[in-house]
């Protein structure tokens, strides 16, 4: 670590309350000065484990600010498709913070890249919302891994800005089916909208011979684990058509504004 935590955060006082706090895509220097100073000040930490007695990927990234005196809190956020265990969680989770919040404690809850973009917490705030409204609540945004991705490209010398001028910039996940994506390809070259599809794993097998068959693949560029020590960043017609972790991202432009340097 480069930086100083008590440089960095300064003085910090706890006040009850909770904080959701987006911790960026995987880099511990990511995090907001904000960021820092709201875990500084809490005495209870709280962040999602897919299991128990797993380790938090959240808490991991923003561990070189915690303190060893802080309390931690793992909420269990099961990664499953079915419905009901996702809600019984997130109530779960957010009946938990709130009696924290009501004992007087300062309260985190840490977040993977931006505490409301695609974020299970988000979930949470909304049950807080539904069935806690009086417990006091603030979001610190973080840096979402497309933001990141497209920085750290144009840092190794692919230049990769996510919008320019007039372009649009749509972030969604991957889709589920070649039709749907063909689809959502049309309508980006016709808007020239700049496509950032999530959350690529597995789909990537028939996503790379798709783009290959429309001249696409070239000039998208292809990140992994942004952010980790394992980080790929590479254009995309240099990754092989096999699944990839579900932490991986595609960015796809498929023109450029006419006015450039």
């Amino acid at each position: 670590m480069g930086l100083d935590r008590d440089l960095l955060v300064g003085a910090a006082v706890a006040a009850p309350g909770l904080t959701l706090v987006g911790v960026g895509p995987g880099d511990p220097e990511l995090l907001t000065v904000a960021a820092v100073r709201a875990i500084n000040a809490a005495t209870v930490v709280a962040y999602p484990v897919a299991e128990p007695g797993a380790e938090g990927m959240a808490a991991r990234i923003a561990a070189p600010w915690i303190a060893p005196d802080q309390r931690h809190l793992p909420l269990l956020f099961p990664m499953v498709e079915e419905a009901e265990p996702r809600r019984r969680a997130w109530h779960a989770a957010a009946a938990a913070l709130a009696a924290e919040v009501s004992a007087g404690a300062a309260v985190v809850l840490l977040c993977e890249g931006d505490a409301s973009l695609y974020a299970s917490c988000s979930y949470v705030l909304l049950a807080l919302a539904e069935r806690h409204p009086a417990c006091a609540v603030r979001v610190v945004p973080g840096i979402p891994a497309v933001a990141a991705a497209a920085a750290a490209a144009s840092g190794e010398g692919m230049a990769w800005p996510l919008a320019l001028q007039q372009e649009g910039l749509l972030i969604r996940p991957t889709p589920e089916s070649p039709e749907e994506l063909i689809g959502l390809l049309e309508q980006a070259a016709v808007t020239r909208t700049v496509l950032a599809l999530l959350k690529l794993g597995r789909r990537w097998r028939w996503v790379q011979p798709l783009l290959a068959e429309r001249g696409l693949l070239t000039a998208a560029l292809f990140a992994r684990r942004v952010g980790w020590g394992d980080q790929l960043l590479a254009a995309a017609d240099q990754v092989p058509a096999e699944a990839q972790p579900y932490f991986s991202l595609l960015l796809i432009r498929q023109s450029w504004p006419e006015v450039l340097p």
